[in-house]
């Protein structure tokens, strides 16, 4: 991690579970991390906590769901912070709904930010590598199990494939950026369940409970450990998808 020393980090969706772990983890490593979400007040909380670590995280409000907010984040991190060296589209949302029974406004959510976000989000964060002539920067896609395999559960197969889609779309920048002859680096990591509030609220509190209780799960700070692992390969490696499941997880 030495050669990331005082660079930029951006991390989406920062201001709880796994990007808020990702960003301690990153800040502890000696970065300087932009912490995106909606929720100013949790992001300024983890700054606070984060005073006096080797590295430094600086709040900013963004939506990524809403293109405006995001072009303006990323404005921001230009003129404030000289540009992003890393992006970490960690940003996602799952609403408990069916393909039977769900209604057309959340799918288009969950695509907003878990498709179209991510794409906006990192369309402007490889053009500002490119344009400062960054070759060993990276895009890691936080994305789950659900892009691998279809889960036997309705009220998550809208959000499966939004990941899925996540995993194509992986594969499709490393193809573009191979093709303008960059080294800038994609990777795409498909953690299994995780306990984190985004499960609670795409099957239920009384589900995630009992889903908690009785199945292997990973902590955010497992995914965390896997982005720095990720970014310590060298800049020669690319980890394209990364599964990273608990011991004995059923699917």
């Amino acid at each position: 991690m030495e050669r990331w020393q005082g660079r930029v980090a951006v991390v989406t969706g920062a201001s709880a579970g796994i990007g808020a772990a990702i960003t301690r983890a990153l800040v502890k490593s000696g970065l300087k991390v932009v912490g995106m979400a909606r929720r100013v007040d949790k992001l300024e909380a983890i700054r606070k906590e984060l005073e006096g670590e080797r590295g430094l995280m600086f709040p900013l409000e963004c939506d990524v769901a809403d293109e405006a907010s995001v072009a303006a984040a990323f404005k921001t991190v230009e003129e404030s912070h000289g540009g992003a060296d890393i992006l970490i589209n960690n940003a996602g949302i799952a609403q408990r709904n069916t393909l039977l029974d769900g209604s057309v406004e959340a799918w288009t959510r969950i695509m907003a930010v878990n498709v179209i976000g991510l794409c906006q989000c990192t369309k402007l964060a490889v053009d500002s590598m490119m344009s400062r002539g960054v070759s060993d920067g990276q895009v890691i896609h936080i994305s789950s199990v659900a892009a691998q395999v279809v889960p036997p559960s309705p009220e998550i197969h809208f959000y499966s494939a939004s990941k899925h889609a996540v995993r194509a779309l992986t594969e499709g920048l490393r193809q573009e950026l191979r093709d303008k002859k960059s080294t800038i680096r994609v990777t795409s990591i498909s953690p299994g369940l995780v306990k984190t509030d985004i499960y609670d609220v795409s099957v239920g509190r009384a589900v995630a409970d009992m889903v908690y209780s009785s199945m292997p799960y990973l902590e955010a700070e497992d995914v965390a450990d896997s982005v720095i692992s990720v970014l310590s390969t060298k800049p020669s490696v690319q980890v394209l998808d990364l599964i990273v499941k608990p011991i004995s997880e059923l699917f």
